[in-house]
């Protein structure tokens, strides 16, 4: 890992690199742990990214205030100070394009946020269609409303299948009506709906590969992406149709492969995000800088994890693949204990639910025992070793069981290995679903 070589070359021989390793992590977090209370207490952090063109910002769980509050804090200076001028979020691309033209005024219609975040249908509504974000978008269109640098608001996940099928068929309907795009998208819609949009039942169904819908799609997005000039506007209508299809294509390798197993299909998702990630850059120009929102366990490098044991990848492994060590910088955040939505098992109606002190000797507890407030680590040649050791980290889904989570929501990681950067959020509270 280009990041790790980088940072042991600059220590290999400095005794103080050799002698690191003898303290232990709850001395290392109490050399160089900084509070913070405002956004202006993080301008070392930003400081840090420098120049990076992706900036990956993380949450310990999908459904805790503070995550979603700094991450817009640190996006709104990263729009004012650095110039980035897209956010990808690990959300559905169509939802997320509601939130898109309306910061960006492609709609005539007047719209209050709330409203607008009601696209946000499909299970867990909560982790985009709440009073957290409300506020932030509002802020993007006010802010796109007066800058010349309009920002963008895409989603970048998989799920969202028949979603986007159906705004395909409605796009090209407005658009090229009697193009072969067209016919195209009819036929992979109803290859897609004789199975009740239920995906598990196209999972079972697509072993059988005569009944799968792999061809079509893949034709569909192919005539998409040969026609994209006639569908070209100022309201990114070839982006929008072009990604739908992505979304599409991947989607039905997704679903096909949970049947074969779960690594499979994990990594799939990933590198579908990251694919989206690169599409909306591409359109916007390489030099576009692009900040992200997933969970720690897709934003955080998966090789410093035991996910690499399983033959598992990730959102923040990717990237630092494709591009150079400096143009990609990862924030982690985590939480020692207070609230947090979830739901006590898959599409079940969400709650409020407890976050228990984290287990003794876990990332969490170290940062909780060091001084119960909130602070920030940078990881760099100076302390890298120091923290470049296994340790457990809490990862709390949309779906959680408080009484259980010494059992299973806890990551081996090697922290500055994993992240650039980590913010600790000492109590934290559930955040406000609509």
């Amino acid at each position: 890992m280009a990041l790790f070589e980088r940072c042991v070359k600059g220590n290999m021989n400095s005794k103080k690199g050799l002698d690191s390793v003898k303290m232990s992590l709850e001395e290392a977090v109490k050399m160089h742990a900084q509070p913070f209370n405002s956004i202006e207490d993080l301008t070392p952090l930003l400081e840090a990214a420098g120049d990076a063109k992706f900036v990956l910002l993380g949450e310990a769980t999908h459904g805790t205030s503070e995550f979603y509050t700094w991450r817009a804090a640190l996006t709104k200076k990263l729009i004012l100070e650095k110039g980035f001028s897209l956010i990808a979020v690990e959300g559905d691309w169509p939802a997320a394009q509601q939130v898109h033209r309306y910061i960006k005024s492609f709609s005539k219609e007047e719209q209050q946020p709330r409203e607008v975040l009601q696209a946000f249908k499909r299970w867990p509504t909560w982790m985009w269609a709440n009073e957290e974000i409300a506020d932030f978008i509002y802020w993007l269109k006010m802010h796109n409303d007066t800058d010349r640098q309009s920002v963008g608001f895409y989603g970048i996940d998989v799920y969202s299948l028949w979603e986007s099928m159906e705004e395909i068929v409605h796009r090209l309907t407005d658009i090229d009506p009697s193009g072969e795009a067209i016919n195209l998208a009819k036929q992979v819609l109803a290859c897609f709906e004789s199975f009740n949009r239920i995906p598990e039942n196209y999972a079972a169904a697509a072993v059988d590969f005569s009944k799968s819908c792999e061809k079509a799609a893949s034709q569909l997005l192919a005539s998409i992406r040969s026609n994209e000039k006639l569908y070209r506007d100022s309201y990114e209508s070839d982006l929008d149709l072009k990604t739908n299809a992505l979304v599409v294509k991947n989607a039905e390798n997704y679903y096909r492969a949970l049947v074969q197993s779960n690594e499979i299909s994990w990594n799939i998702r990933d590198e579908h995000m990251v694919e989206v990630i690169n599409e909306v850059r591409d359109y916007h120009g390489r030099e576009a800088k692009i900040i992200v929102w997933e969970h720690n366990t897709h934003i955080g490098a998966a090789s410093a994890t035991d996910m690499k044991n399983e033959g598992m990848t990730n959102v923040g492994q990717i990237l630092r693949e494709q591009n150079r060590v400096e143009d990609v910088y990862a924030i982690g955040f985590g939480t020692h204990s207070g609230t947090v939505i979830a739901a006590p098992s898959w599409e079940e109606p969400h709650e409020k639910m407890m976050v228990p002190p984290a287990t003794p000797n876990t990332w969490e507890d170290l940062l909780h025992r060091t001084g119960a407030f909130n602070k920030f680590l940078l990881f760099d040649s100076q302390n890298f070793t120091l923290f470049d050791r296994w340790v457990g980290h809490r990862a709390i889904g949309v779906v959680y069981d408080p009484e259980l989570e010494a059992y299973g929501n806890y990551v081996p990681s090697k922290i500055s290995q994993r992240y650039d950067a980590f913010i600790f959020i000492d109590r934290s509270h559930a955040l406000s679903p609509l």
